[in-house]
């Protein structure tokens, strides 16, 4: 892996810091423009596929609404068993999936081929007939997405400055916002116009039709995502060296001059970390807090609307919730005030519950529903936060984003259960 310790990296920053100040400058600044641009462009494919990651994570709640819990006899806690088995899949394979791709060292290779897996799964799962057949595919989803997130975190902590990571990865990141709006708009079509179309239920056609997509995008990724810095096929030579040197600059892979560590050592260097295991407790009470999101169509359809009317309703809190996430990211990234905008956004999120639980009010209930949704900011934020806090050693690092997303995680396993008996009573 080229460094600043190599040979030939070196030679070029001492022939760089040798350009006068001012020329240099100028120069390194339209090179660093030209850099992000092109940069940005190739990583805002991560939006889609995050989008689709979400919306094939999620799509069981838009069934629900249409006979899924019917057809397959589900009954008492298996849809909640259902849901919260994917993340039992999904807790398993992060921290093993971040390591092999700090050895690999090929993300647009492992991303998109985790794609084509869950994409597949995502098509069979309209055909299973009972709860053993959506129990077995919801796990098997949980191992093919589990390397998806912590691998785009540690991709984008790969190539920007720590006072830029925020606000990337919320823009990266807000496919959990596009595929909560419109992936309740695409299914409100779908649910309504597929009904007994080839003789199948609309919710399978729902499966069908978004898995196929999700197949086709991940073959375009392969051709359009970068890997790292140093090898990044589609970079010139001078834009790897001003990559690697900027980050440098920020204090990022200072630890490589001194020796490249194994992803072995960077397991060893993150279980004996602690601010991992606080940033990991953080991390699973805000999933907790967060796990509405599963049963976000259920929510909406306590207003007393049909399915379709239901769905539709679905789309403008979780569009208010990107508005929200932009602002507050890019804030946290200019102020460095993570910690405060973490704060705020839970603390609207808290509002957004007692409104909830104290009125039957159409209006009040809505206007909750809106302000549940920004709490994702929130969470972004603190990915962020956790990327900032371990810049210096990528093989910690990587391990270090997959741990604290998987303690994280089971969060989700305890949101299921502890969201559905909210809503039961």
């Amino acid at each position: 892996m080229p460094t600043l310790s190599d040979p030939k990296t070196a030679d070029i920053v001492v022939m760089i810091d040798d350009v006068p100040a001012g020329v240099y400058r100028h120069a390194r600044d339209d090179l660093e423009k030209r850099l992000l641009r092109k940069l940005d462009l190739r990583m805002s494919i991560i939006l889609i596929l995050y989008t689709l990651n979400f919306i094939d994570r999620t799509n069981i709640s838009n069934a629900r609404l249409q006979g899924f819990e019917k057809d397959l006899h589900l009954h008492g806690e298996q849809y909640a068993t259902s849901l919260s088995i994917l993340f039992v899949g999904y807790i398993t394979m992060q921290v093993p999936g971040n390591m092999f791709l700090h050895w690999l060292e090929k993300p647009s290779v492992m991303l998109p081929c985790c794609m084509l897996v869950w994409g597949t799964i995502s098509v069979l799962t309209g055909i299973t007939t009972n709860y053993t057949g959506i129990v077995v595919a919801r796990f098997f989803l949980g191992i093919a997405e589990a390397p998806f997130f912590p691998g785009i975190i540690f991709l984008v902590s790969k190539w920007y400055k720590r006072d830029e990571v925020a606000l990337r990865i919320a823009l990266v990141s807000c496919g959990v916002f596009l595929s909560s709006a419109f992936g309740s708009l695409l299914a409100s079509g779908i649910l309504h116009g597929m009904q007994d179309k080839l003789g199948q239920a609309a919710w399978r056609w729902l499966f069908y039709i978004e898995g196929g997509i999700t197949i086709s995008v991940a073959i375009c990724a392969m051709l359009i995502l970068p890997d790292f810095p140093y090898n990044t096929r589609w970079f010139t030579p001078e834009e790897k060296e001003l990559a690697i040197s900027r980050l440098a600059e920020d204090g990022h892979d200072n630890a490589d001059e001194l020796r490249k560590q194994t992803t072995m050592q960077g397991l060893r260097d993150a279980v004996s970390d602690w601010k991992v295991w606080l940033f990991s407790v953080a991390a699973m009470f805000q999933i907790v807090g967060q796990s509405f999101i599963a049963y976000f169509p259920t929510l909406c359809a306590t207003l007393g609307y049909d399915a379709t009317v239901t769905l539709l309703l679905c789309a403008p809190p979780w569009v208010f919730g990107g508005m929200v996430a932009f602002p507050l990211a890019w804030y946290s990234d200019k102020k460095q005030k993570r910690y405060k905008c973490f704060m705020v956004s839970n603390a609207l999120c808290v509002l957004a519950f007692i409104i909830s639980m104290f009125t039957m009010d159409k209006a009040a209930r809505y206007i909750s529903l809106f302000l549940m949704t920004q709490v994702v900011g929130g969470y972004l934020v603190l990915v962020g936060w956790i990327s900032n806090t371990f810049a210096r050693e990528p093989a910690k690092r990587a391990v270090a984003i997959a741990l604290m997303n998987t303690l994280g995680q089971t969060g989700n396993v305890i949101g299921s259960s502890v969201t559905l008996s909210s809503i039961s009573r």
